[in-house]
């Protein structure tokens, strides 16, 4: 049920977010529980920990006496503060040997009984009015935590008092200290959220004034904000959808990751610049959709993307490879053997190998094809997970892939770098005639540093070639 304004001012928009997450599983944290020297729930922490694996923990009582939680507590903060929070949760830490699990995330297939169990009881936590400093008494609206390990914080402002996100996004530039452990970049929370009944806004980095958020909306009309909601408040949607249990754990198992960029400072000395990614409220959707539909539907299928320019298409076409590859049917079988990425950009293939090292902790997922036809009719045949190559040998690996029929594959194209037809300098019907791998080769030699408009000759390839029912083709495109 919608609330009317009198509700919200009565009950508060805090309340009304939290009554809603205790109704769809997250379980009541309480601020005296908060640690504010590790920046940790402790209570729910260690709740976790005896319920999930008792012997382990008995194994520690044994090694150090009554030390045993301050003990974890201090491996847990050195950890966190050493490898960050994301890598922790994912992968646990280890204390004398004994090896603890923080997080559980929900298994690809039902089958094991044990791990869906395991899965089942993290504590998703929400807490009202958390005081986290030692050195003050300010406090934030409302904090998330997975199994007292703190990820999402959220600074709410209720707009029929008067306030906005803006007020919030002001709260955290002026209020909250970056040196603080809870906002530490990396070591606690993952995501800062600025929200009110309208609009929501994010950053995962807060450095004072010089703090960026993104908007994290629906878009409306084309435009920017969020539609009316029929059903309750207009942000609604990031606590019934993207905050819900198991879309939050699924975010923090395959979506963020920690980009790394080498920049050169104003003496041309070269450092290395980290971002935390998060994905954006339209990359989550895209991503999910395609891959939502790829499971019901199985291969054949085409799909086209419009991504506008500059919001984080090579970030969706990152996690749409590694979700396509890992998919599975009802029946637990891969609905696709490889997943091929065609594009021009460089950049994307050393992104696609780090983000996805993050997200599995295996080495190569992806192989890049850059030399010759025997590497791609391998890896093609191999069933290498993930294949990246470039747009001049799109037809060579159309043909090639239409030839293993009995093989099924996802083919992902990039249309990133389509320029105007004024200004296209080479002849696409040569870049699609090219029967060898080496000739493609030799052609993206030539083409190298100029633009071409690639786009609707490889439309016209995949139509010359009709409905192939081994390939499903997800063409995104820079549309406006």
């Amino acid at each position: 049920m919608a609330k009317t304004p009198e509700e919200l001012l009565e009950k508060g928009f805090e309340e009304y977010i939290e009554e809603h997450l205790l109704k769809n599983g997250y379980v009541k944290g309480s601020p005296d529980d908060y640690n504010k020297e590790y920046a940790l729930d402790t209570k729910i922490l260690f709740e976790f920990l005896e319920d999930t694996q008792p012997k382990k923990m008995d194994k520690l009582r044994q090694i150090h006496k009554d030390q045993y939680k301050f003990k974890i507590l201090k491996r847990l903060n050195t950890e966190l503060n050493n490898r960050g929070m994301i890598d922790v949760l994912r992968h646990g830490i280890k204390d004398y040997g004994v090896y603890l699990d923080l997080a559980y995330f929900q298994p690809a297939s039902k089958l094991n009984e044990r791990t869906v169990k395991l899965y089942e009881k993290n504590r998703i936590s929400v807490t009202r009015q958390v005081h986290y400093s030692t050195k003050n008494e300010n406090s934030i609206d409302m904090l998330i935590c997975v199994n007292g390990l703190p990820v999402v914080v959220l600074e709410l402002k209720n707009a029929f008092t008067g306030q906005t996100y803006e007020d919030a996004i002001i709260q955290y530039k002026k209020d909250r200290s970056p040196n603080e452990l809870l906002f530490q970049f990396k070591k606690r929370a993952i995501v800062f959220f600025a929200v009110d009944t309208s609009e929501a806004y994010m950053t995962t980095r807060l450095s004072g004034d010089k703090t960026s958020f993104l908007p994290f909306n629906k878009g409306c009309d084309g435009g920017k904000g969020n539609p009316d909601n029929p059903d309750g408040l207009k942000t609604a949607y990031l606590w019934e959808e993207i905050l819900q249990k198991d879309s939050l754990m699924d975010i923090l198992k395959k979506f963020v990751f920690i980009q790394t960029e080498e920049k050169k400072d104003m003496d041309g000395n070269t450092y290395t610049s980290e971002t935390v990614i998060f994905p954006r409220y339209h990359q989550l959707d895209a991503v999910r959709k395609l891959e939502a539909d790829a499971r019901k539907k199985g291969v054949g299928t085409n799909y086209l993307v419009q991504h506008s320019a500059g919001s984080g298409k090579t970030n969706s076409i990152s996690w749409l490879a590694h979700r396509l590859a890992n998919l599975h049917d009802d029946n637990d079988n891969p609905v696709f053997d490889s997943v091929i990425v065609i594009t021009d950009r460089r950049v994307l293939d050393r992104q696609l190998q780090d983000s996805i090292y993050q997200l599995e902790h295996k080495h190569g997922v992806v192989q890049k094809i850059d030399k010759d036809s025997n590497q791609l009719a391998d890896a093609l045949k191999s069933g290498t997970r993930i294949i990246i190559s470039t747009l001049q040998k799109f037809p060579f690996i159309i043909e090639k892939v239409g030839e293993l029929k009995s093989r099924k594959y996802a083919v992902i194209i990039d249309e990133a770098h389509s320029s105007s037809a004024g200004e296209n300098m080479a002849s696409l019907r040569e870049v699609l005639s090219v029967s060898t791998l080496e000739e493609a080769a030799k052609l993206d030699e030539e083409l190298e540093g100029k633009e071409y408009d690639p786009e609707e000759e490889i439309l016209k390839t995949i139509k010359k070639r009709g409905k192939q029912p081994n390939i499903s083709f997800f063409a995104f495109t820079a549309g406006q």
